[in-house]
């Protein structure tokens, strides 16, 4: 069997950057890799946020999953630093007071999205609990019925 994948070009490469594979590599790789009984590689996860995403369309492994979870929370703690560095820098420079407080409220938000990040990554690799088994059900009992009440200002 013969499997060739090809990338066609979407937009055009700016500032002379050009990729060096994507998720049709990967997901090629892991293919191959799978077709052949090799080993799959457990390279390092990457740091750059694209090829992190990357690395999501081929995570199958739960401890896989947690471990792109906890990277992207450091990369986000990384990301609260570079905004707190330019916050300070807007401040410094006399810039508009809404420029330093919006990057403080950036600041805050990445370091919040962070730390829930580090509160549920763990939940990917423990394997779910099992769901407990029905309990004896509560007896509903009947109300009466509502007697009708008659109408006021109503006569016959």
């Amino acid at each position: 069997m013969t499997v060739s994948f090809e990338a066609r070009r979407q937009a055009p490469a700016q500032y002379r950057d050009r990729g060096r594979g994507g998720p049709v590599t990967v997901f090629a790789q892991a293919l191959h890799a799978h077709l052949f009984g090799l080993p799959e590689e457990d390279e390092p996860l990457p740091t750059a946020l694209d090829g992190l995403l990357q690395a999501t369309h081929t995570a199958t492994a739960p401890e896989q999953q947690t471990a792109i979870l906890q990277q992207l929370a450091e990369q986000l703690r990384n990301a609260t630093e570079i905004i707190q560095r330019y916050q300070y820098r807007a401040q410094w420079d006399r810039l508009p007071d809404d420029v330093a407080e919006r990057l403080g409220d950036a600041h805050d938000q990445a370091q919040q999205v962070a730390q829930s990040l580090d509160l549920v990554a763990p939940a990917f690799s423990s394997p779910p609990a099992a769901p407990a088994p029905p309990g004896p059900q509560p007896r509903h009992t009947a109300a009466p019925p509502a007697l009708p009440t008659p109408l006021a200002g109503r006569r016959r």
